[in-house]
C-alpha cells in the first residue's frame, strides 16, 4: 500500500493525494456530478458568475510587465494561475490585530460567495492569505512559533451554510505552513542525518499534496460545477494525513528541554572541560560532571542556541516509533508513521552497518547509540599498559554496561528530558534496538581491535549494499546477529591462535603462582643480602639480573620464550596494608569492631610509617605483553597476579626463615643439657615447639593455597577457555578466576588480613634468627 495515501482504506480509498482520471472527468462533467442535480440553466448561470468573478479579479490584480528583464526567462512561471496572489506575500506584515479592509458579503448572492471563497481557499491551502479568508487577528510573524502554523479565519459576513465547510477545510492551511516551517528548520546541517531523512520523506508527501492542489485549481478554473462541497470531498482525507504529520512535528519541536543544560556561566572553558574529561575517562582524577557534559554536549548546545541538546538521532526514531505504537489502531497513522520510521531510520541503520562490519564509527552529528573517546588510543596502551582502550574508547551513550544493564546517571551521560523522561539525542536508544545495544557495541569493538592490529577485515559492508535493511525488518536483526558472531569469532581466533594467549597465561601461572619453586628459591638465595636492605635502597637492576640468572638456570620449554617479559618491580606499600585499604574501600567486610579509625590502629599506622619497609616486603614481579593481548592480560589482572605472588612469596620467605631457625636450634647452645637451669631448659623447649608449630602452620597455608586453591581454579579456567565462544566471556572468566583465587586465599577478609599482618610483619624472620644469637651470647 502506498505510504503517502491520505485515504488508504481498502475498497473506496485512493492511492495518492491527486485526482484520478475518472474523478477529474467527473469534476468537469455536469452529467455525472453527484453533488449538483440542478438544471442546465443553473450550470449556465454559475459559469457566467464564475467568469464575471474572474474578470473582476483580473481588473483589480496588479499589472505585470512580462517584458521586464527579471521575468524574461520565467514567463511561464509568472503566468501560473496561483501567481496572481504571490505579490501579497511580499507585502510587509500588518500590525497585530489589524486586518485588510474587506467588502461585506451580506448582499452578495450565495453562488458568488461560494466562488469567492473557493478561490481564497485554494490560496490558503498553500499558506497564502486570501481576501475573505485571512490570518487570525492575533497572528504575528515575529512572536508566533512557526512550528505551530498560521491560523486562518473566515469573514464573519460569509453565509453560515458555507462557513461550516470552510472552517473544516481551514486546518489544512495551518498544517501545511507548520510542516513547511519544520522542514526548513530541521534541514539545517547540525540537526543530523536522521532529521534530514525525515524532512526529505515529509517533503515527498507534500509534493503529492501540492499536485492535488494544482489539479483542484485547474478544476476550479475549467469546471462550472466545481463547488465547495466537491472541494471538501477531495481534501477531507488529506486533513487526517496532514494532522498526523502536524502532531509529530509538534512533539519533535517541543521535546527540546533547556532546563537540564548548563549555562555558559556555570560551565568551565572548553579546554579545561576537555582536559578534565580526559582525566576522568583515564581514571587519573575526579573531573567535574559539568566539564564532562560540556565536552560531550558542546556541539549540541551550539545547535540549539545554547538551550539544550537538539532532538536528533535515536530520539527522533524513538518518538516516531512511540507514536506509531500508540496509534496502532489507526491504519492511516500506522502506515504513515511506519513509512516515516523507515525513511528516518535509513541513515541510522547505515551508520550501524558501517560500525558492526568494519569497526569504524562514522557519526558526525553524535546521533548513534555508540560514542567514541578519541583521546584514548593505542599509544596510551603501549605507554601506560592499561585496558582503558577496551573499556572506555567505545561506550554506549546511555551509560549502561553488561555488568550494569540499567541506565545510570554518571559523568558523560546527559540528564534525561524533564518531559517524557527520555535521554536526549543519540543517548536515547531506539526501543527496537534496546535488546541489541550491547551486541552492537561489542561487534564494533571486536572489529576495531582487529583493525588496530593492522589486519584487513574481509567481511565488509559492500555485500550488503543491495539489501534494503530497516529496523522493522527481521532480516536486519539476523544481520546484526551474524555480524556480531563473525566479529566475535574473528577476534577470539586472533587471541587464542595467532597471539598464543593460552601459553601466555600458563607462563603467568608458573611465574606468579610459584609453580617452579626452584626458581623462587634460587632467587631468594642469590638476593638474600639485597632483599634485607630497605626497599628504596635496593638495586632493581641487580635484582633483575639475579632474576634472569635464576630463570635461565631453571627455565625450559615455553618458559624460554617468555622469560624476558618478566620484570622486577618494587611496590610502594606493604601487601597487607594495601589489601586492608582495598577491603575498607570496597566494603567486603564492614561494620567490624575496632575499625581502621580506632586509636590502636592509628598507633600501628604511625609505627609502620616510621619503620622502613624492607625490599623483601616490596618485591613484586611485572609482566609485559603487547596489544591486543593487553586487553586480556591488562593492568587490573596483573595487579591481581602481583597480590597473589607477594602473598606466596611472603609465605615462602617465612618458611625459609623458620627452616634457618631449625638449623640454628641444632647447634650446641640449644642441644646442651643444663640440669642446673631447669626453667631455662623449659623455656628453650617452648621456643622449639613454637618454631615447629609456626613452620607447620606456614607449610599448611602454602600447601592449601597452592594445591587446594590455585591449581583447581586453574584447571577450571582451562576447561572454560576450551569452550569459550565470546571474547567478553573470555575476559570475564579470566577476571573471575583471579577474584576467586584472592577470595579463597583469604586476602579479601579484613580480620584475616590483620592476623597475617601480625604473624608475618610483627614477628619478622630477623627477630627469630637473632633469638638464637641472643641465647648463645647469654650463655
Amino acid at each position: 500500500m502506498d505510504p503517502y495515501t491520505p485515504r488508504n482504506r481498502p475498497g473506496n480509498r485512493k492511492k495518492n493525494f491527486t485526482l484520478s482520471a475518472r474523478e477529474y472527468t467527473k469534476a468537469g462533467s455536469p452529467a455525472r456530478s453527484r453533488l449538483y442535480d440542478a438544471a442546465d440553466i443553473q450550470e449556465t448561470i454559475f459559469m457566467k458568475i464564475s467568469t464575471t468573478v474572474r474578470a473582476l479579479r483580473v481588473k483589480i490584480a496588479p499589472k505585470v510587465d512580462y517584458n521586464e528583464p527579471s521575468f524574461i526567462a520565467e514567463t511561464s512561471f509568472v503566468r501560473a494561475p496561483l501567481n496572481s496572489r504571490v505579490s501579497s506575500i511580499s507585502v510587509a506584515p500588518k500590525a497585530k490585530g489589524k486586518g485588510k479592509q474587506q467588502e461585506s458579503l451580506d448582499r452578495v448572492p450565495l453562488e458568488i460567495q461560494e466562488a469567492l471563497i473557493l478561490e481564497d481557499l485554494l490560496y490558503v491551502l498553500m499558506g497564502i492569505e486570501g481576501t475573505y479568508v485571512t490570518h487570525h487577528p492575533d497572528y504575528s510573524p515575529e512572536d508566533d512559533d512557526p512550528l505551530q502554523g498560521i491560523r486562518f479565519v473566515v469573514a464573519h459576513s460569509l453565509d453560515m451554510s458555507l462557513r461550516d465547510l470552510v472552517e473544516r477545510i481551514l486546518p489544512l492551511g495551518m498544517y501545511y505552513t507548520a510542516i513547511s516551517s519544520f522542514i526548513e528548520l530541521r534541514s539545517h546541517l547540525d540537526f543530523g542525518l536522521v532529521n534530514h531523512a525525515l524532512c526529505a520523506a515529509i517533503r515527498e508527501m507534500l509534493k503529492d499534496y501540492q499536485t492535488l492542489l494544482s489539479q483542484l485549481e485547474h478544476a476550479f478554473n475549467s469546471s462550472p460545477d466545481f463547488s465547495l462541497q466537491k472541494l471538501w470531498f477531495y481534501v477531507h482525507p488529506t486533513i487526517h494525513t496532514l494532522s498526523l504529520i502536524y502532531q509529530l512535528i509538534l512533539e519533535l519541536g517541543t521535546a527540546d528541554d533547556p532546563a537540564n543544560d548548563l549555562s555558559d556561566s556555570d560551565s568551565v572553558s572548553t579546554s579545561d572541560a576537555e582536559e578534565e574529561a580526559r582525566n576522568e575517562a583515564l581514571g587519573l582524577g575526579g573531573a567535574k560532571l559539568k566539564a564532562v557534559l560540556s565536552e560531550i554536549n558542546k556541539n549540541d548546545m551550539d545547535v540549539a542556541g545554547g538551550s539544550g541538546i537538539a532532538v536528533k538521532g535515536g530520539e527522533v526514531i524513538t518518538i516516531i516509533y512511540e507514536r506509531m505504537q500508540n496509534m496502532s489502531g489507526d491504519p492511516t497513522a500506522n502506515t504513515l508513521y511506519g513509512t516515516l520510521l523507515k525513511a528516518a531510520g535509513k541513515p541510522y541503520v547505515s551508520m550501524l552497518i558501517v560500525w558492526i562490519t568494519t569497526g569504524r564509527l562514522y557519526d558526525p552529528y553524535e546521533e548513534l547509540l555508540v560514542k567514541e573517546s578519541k583521546f584514548i588510543n593505542r599509544g596510551i596502551i603501549e605507554m601506560d599498559y592499561t585496558d582503558e582502550y577496551w573499556e572506555r574508547r567505545y561506550t554506549l551513550r546511555d551509560g549502561s554496561t553488561l555488568a550494569s544493564p540499567s541506565k545510570r546517571q554518571q559523568a558523560g551521560v546527559p540528564p534525561p528530558r524533564s518531559i517524557g523522561g527520555r535521554l536526549p539525542g543519540g543517548a536515547c536508544v531506539p526501543p527496537l534496538l534496546e535488546g541489541w545495544k550491547h551486541k552492537i557495541l561489542l561487534a564494533g569493538k571486536y572489529l576495531n581491535v582487529i583493525r588496530e592490529c593492522g589486519i584487513e577485515i574481509s567481511r565488509g559492508q559492500n555485500q550488503y549494499d543491495g539489501k534494503d535493511l530497516s529496523m522493522d525488518d527481521e532480516k536486519f536483526y539476523k544481520f546484526l546477529e551474524d555480524a556480531y558472531s563473525h566479529a566475535n569469532k574473528t577476534l577470539l581466533q586472533l587471541l587464542l591462535r595467532d597471539q598464543q594467549l593460552i601459553p601466555r597465561l600458563r607462563s603467568l601461572k608458573r611465574y606468579f603462582f610459584l609453580s617452579q619453586s626452584s626458581f623462587i628459591t634460587h632467587l631468594l638465595d642469590l638476593s638474600s643480602t639485597e632483599l634485607r636492605k630497605p626497599s628504596k635502597a635496593a638495586s632493581i637492576v641487580k635484582l633483575q639480573s639475579l632474576l634472569d640468572l635464576a630463570l635461565n638456570t631453571d627455565a625450559s620449554g615455553e618458559d624460554l620464550l617468555y622469560r624476558e617479559d618478566v620484570k622486577v618491580t618494587m611496590a610502594e606499600s606493604g601487601l597487607y596494608e594495601f589489601l586492608l585499604k582495598v577491603v575498607s574501600v570496597s566494603g567486603v567486610i564492614g561494620g567490624e569492631e575496632g575499625g581502621d579509625d580506632t586509636p590502636q590502629h592509628k598507633k600501628e599506622k604511625e609505627r609502620d610509617d616510621k619503620k622502613a619497609m624492607l625490599a623483601i616486603d616490596a618485591l613484586a614481579l611485572d609482566y609485559t605483553v603487547k596489544f591486543p593481548l593487553s586487553l586480556v592480560i591488562s593492568r587490573k589482572t596483573i595487579l591481581r597476579y602481583q597480590l597473589l605472588f607477594r602473598f606466596l612469596l611472603h609465605l615462602k620467605h617465612v618458611e625459609q626463615s623458620l627452616s634457618a631457625m631449625w638449623i640454628e636450634q641444632k647447634t650446641s647452645p640449644w642441644r646442651r643439657p643444663m640440669p642446673d637451669h631447669a626453667d631455662f631448659s623449659k623455656w628453650r623447649l617452648r621456643v622449639c615447639l613454637l618454631r615447629a608449630r609456626m613452620l607447620s602452620f606456614v607449610q599448611q597455608i602454602l600447601a592449601f593455597t597452592t594445591f587446594e586453591v590455585l591449581e583447581p581454579n586453574w584447571r577450571a579456567l582451562e576447561l572454560k577457555l576450551d569452550k569459550v565462544t565470546t571474547v567478553d566471556q573470555l575476559l570475564r572468566d579470566h577476571v573471575d578466576f583471579l577474584d576467586t583465587c584472592l577470595k579463597e586465599c583469604m586476602l579479601t577478609s579484613s580480620k584475616l588480613l590483620r592476623v597475617c599482618l601480625t604473624f608475618v610483619c610483627e614477628v619478622p624472620d630477623t627477630d627469630i634468627c637473632f633469638l638464637g644469637r641472643r641465647i648463645q651470647s647469654s650463655l
